[in-house]
Parts: C-alpha cells; structure tokens; sequence
C-alpha cells in the first residue's frame, strides 16, 4: 500500500521532490474539511425536509458516520506526519460522492416546494368525486332510465291515451261523474319519466360555483302511440349556486324534497304533498334558508274555472329551518303570499290583492338498524293553491264586488319504508287533502277532498338497477257529494347512473 507523506518543515528541495503528492494530501485536507462542514449542514437540514427525510430513511445515519471518519481524517492531516493510506483516500472521494447526491435530494425537494407554492389553488376535491375535468371546472352527468309499465282502471270514465293522469297520478283529473261509468282496464308503457342531470363545480378564488341543469320527459308534447312515441324534453331545473346563494329553477323552498316517499309513482301522494319548482333566489345559512320566489295567483271563476292571474307585482317570500341529526331530519317552513288580479281580467273582476300564508311541516325519520325510515308531510295554510297537489285547488274565489277570497286547505301524507333485507323494500303511504271552499263563488263541482294509498314491494336486481310493483287505490270528492276513484298496478324497472 503506498503511503503519502504531508510535512510542512521540510526542506524546500525536498518539498519539490514531493509536490505531486503534498499537493494531492493538500486537496484530500481541504476536501474533507469541507464535506465535514457540509455535511454537519446537510445533517441536521435532514430534520427539516420531511419528504426527503421519509424517503431516504438510512441517509442521515450515513452521513452521521462519514462525519466521524472524515473528523479522524482531518485530525490525521494536521499532523505534520500523518500519513493517508488509499483506502482513507477514497473514503474521501466516497464521501464527496454522497455529500453531492444528498445536496442534489435537497434541491429537488427545494424545487418541488416551490412549485407547490407558485402553483395556483385548482379545487379540494375528495377523491371519490365522479365526473370529469374541463379545465378547472368539474362536470358529472348523471340521472336513470326508467320504464313504468302501467294498468288503470278509472271509475267514471277513462282518461285519452295522451292524458298525463294516465301516466301518473294526478288526483285533479281522476274523473268524477253523476254515476259511475263501466270501463275496463287500460294499459301504458311509459319511460318519460327518464332523467338527465348535468352538475358543475367550480372553484373561483375563495368562492365555490356549482350549477345544476335537469331534463326528463314529462308533461311534454311529442309523437303519439301510432309510430315513434317521440317525448320533447323539458328543464326541470336549471340553477347555480355561489357560495351560500342560489339563482335559478329549482324545488321551492317551501317543499322538502328529501320527505318524498319511496314511490314507483312519479310522486306519489299527490294530494298530500308540497310539489313545486319555480325560479328563486334563495340565501342559505345554516339550518336556515330564506327565499324569494315566482309568484302565480290563480282564481277560480263563478262558475268553476280557472284564471290565472300573469300580474303578480310581489314575490312569494318562504322561509325554512332544518334540524338534522343522526335521527333523520325535520323541517318547517312558512310562506307569505300577495295574490294579486287585475280589473276586467275576467267579468266581473275588481283590481284586488289578498293576503295568503302557510305551514308546512315534514321529515324523515329512520326506523331501527336495517335502512327502514317515515317519512311525512302536514300542510296548512289560506292561499297556497298552486303550491299543493299540484294546484288541485286554487288560491282563491271571486268576491260578488269581484275581490279575491283566499282559500283554506289542509294537506299531508305519511309514508312507511321497511327494509326487509338488503335487496327487498317495501312502502305504505297515505295521501289526503281537504279544501274549504266558499262554495257559493266557486259553484260545487270544485274538489273538497281526495285520498290515496299506495303499497309497493321494490327488488333491488343488482347497484343502482330496482325492480318493483305497486297498487294504488284514490278517491276524490267534490263539493257536491260527487266521487270517482282509481285503482292502478304499476311496474317499474329503473337504473340510475
């Protein structure tokens, strides 16, 4: 093994003689004084940099050794007759070699910081969101398909087969007649009730937007049963949401949505529910919502039609609190209304505006362990009309000097939902509604009652892919003592995306 002497006192013609060497001893000193400097710095920065520290997890335990060779090294090199042996040598260059690949780790982490902290907030999103990128916007198309294979059997008369009350049911057009009409069962295949849902999200500096654009098929024109039975599509709603503010069509306030039995019918308990989407513009604050939405007065004649009124100066002020728990969730809501109609809108009608308020007062309540829950709704008010049973009375009658005269209902509905076992559902509901019509203005072929019961047995075929049959039986009642009834079979098969 060669050996490399360092003296500083020797004589200068000795020192020629040994320059190569004593220049190489040199370079080893400064080098190692170095990496003993570096590498105490690199050291202890291995506390501070935590990706890099839990990703070379041995490094620092190597470097901490090199320090404690390369500090016996130096001392060696500052005495006068130390002398390096080659293996000491290259533990040198060894060390230089790492103290450069960890400065190099050091860097590069330094960089990612850097561009982690210049890089502008894209959006927090969990990472089961669904949906795609379009730029900094998130989209997610969802909805169902669903074909509801119909039977009924109407007691005073069938409904055409273009009538919607044969493809769900409508209380207001069961068809009520001085004596009951034999007619045989009728049946329709019906899949308008098929959904689009478009959702976006988008982040805007501290400020969240989401919009919500809703199609199906209902209550539409199109081809008819003969060759395409073609549906038009319809907005259903169309919204956006900025922070704690929403501007758009979407359901009233005044409805609560997540109460909804769980139907094959597209709604239900008609009769008995608070069923309206309108434009609004709504605040949300907390468990409290307060809302100003489109007002529509509609009136019935003297002689048992309706009106409506098209110049309505005031919106439709509601105003809604939730309490939600691990229970379920109640909620009460409470509307004030300016109904409003126009001189000689129709004969005999004054320039007139009334007062009309309601309450409403629904939840849902989850039943032991297994998924089963309650689900209700109690309306009351003077003047809702249009927002209940889908306008199957309306907010008001026509006074003898032609002001307005608001009408009080009563409504509600109580739905059951059993879970048998994890595929197997089923639901018992019942609808009612009650109007108190001043029948001397409104003559007595107006509705004052109706009813509904509806049980179902729902099969779950796989995800997102039910199955289901459900009987309904209803009846309504007019002023005059006058009723019809409906009995229906539905089955139902639906998958939602």
């Amino acid at each position: 093994m060669s050996i490399i002497t360092a003296t500083a006192d020797k004589p200068p013609h000795r020192r020629a003689a040994a320059s190569v060497p004593a220049r190489r001893a040199g370079a080893v000193r400064r080098r190692a004084a170095a990496l003993l400097i570096t590498t105490g710095l690199v050291h202890a920065g291995l506390a501070m940099p935590l990706a890099a520290q839990e990703d070379t997890p041995d490094l620092a335990d190597r470097v901490a050794a090199l320090e404690a060779t390369l500090a016996k090294i130096l001392a060696r090199l500052e005495d006068q007759d130390a002398k390096l042996s080659v293996q000491e040598i290259q533990i040198v260059e060894q060390a230089s070699r790492l103290v450069q690949t960890e400065q190099k780790v050091e860097e590069t982490e330094e960089r990612v910081i850097q561009v982690a902290n210049s890089t502008p907030f894209i959006q927090e999103r969990p990472e089961e969101a669904g949906g795609f990128q379009m730029g900094d916007t998130n989209v997610q198309i969802h909805g169902y398909v669903k074909l509801d294979t119909i039977f009924s059997n109407f007691s005073d008369g069938v409904l055409g087969s273009s009538n919607i009350g044969r493809d769900f049911y409508i209380p207001g057009l069961v068809p009520v007649a001085a004596e009951d009409i034999d007619s045989d069962w009728v049946n329709d295949f019906n899949p308008r009730e098929t959904r689009l849902l478009i959702d976006t999200d988008t982040p805007i500096g501290d400020h969240k937007v989401s919009t919500r654009i809703e199609l199906d098929f209902q209550v539409t024109g199109g081809g008819d049963e003969r060759i395409s039975n073609s549906f038009v599509p319809r907005m259903r709603q169309a919204y956006i949401r900025f922070d704690d503010w929403l501007l758009g069509q979407a359901w009233s306030t005044f409805q609560d949505v997540s109460a909804l039995p769980d139907n094959l019918d597209f709604i239900g308990p008609t009769e008995g529910t608070v069923f309206e989407r309108q434009p609004m513009i709504r605040y949300t604050k907390g468990p409290w919502e307060l809302a100003l939405e489109q007002a529509e007065t509609t009136v019935t004649t003297r002689d048992g039609g309706r009106i409506l009124s098209g110049s309505d100066p005031v919106p439709d002020a509601v105003v809604r609190y939730t309490s939600r728990g691990d229970w379920g969730h109640v909620r009460l809501a409470g509307i004030l209304r300016n109904l409003n109609i126009e001189e000689n809108m129709v004969m005999g009608a004054a320039e007139d505006s009334a007062l009309a308020y309601g309450l409403t007062l629904s939840g849902k309540l989850k039943v032991g362990r297994k998924g089963s829950d309650f689900r209700f709704m109690g309306t009351v008010g003077e003047g809702l009309g249009r927002y209940v049973g889908l306008n199957l009375v309306n907010s008001a009658g026509l006074r003898d000097d032609g002001t307005l005269d608001p009408i009080t209902s009563y409504s509600g509905f109580a739905s059951y939902r059993h879970m048998w076992e994890e595929k197997w559902r089923s639901n018992l509901t019942f609808g009612y509604f009650k109007a108190d019509n001043p029948v001397r203005l409104t003559t007595m072929g107006v509705t004052d009652e109706s009813w509904s019961v509806h049980a179902n047995l729902i099969y779950s075929l796989a995800s997102r892919l039910d199955v289901g049959v459900e009987y309904t039986i209803s009846e309504r009642t007019l002023e005059n003592g006058l009723s019809g009834s409906l009995n229906r079979v539905q089955f139902s098969t639906k998958f939602s995306f």
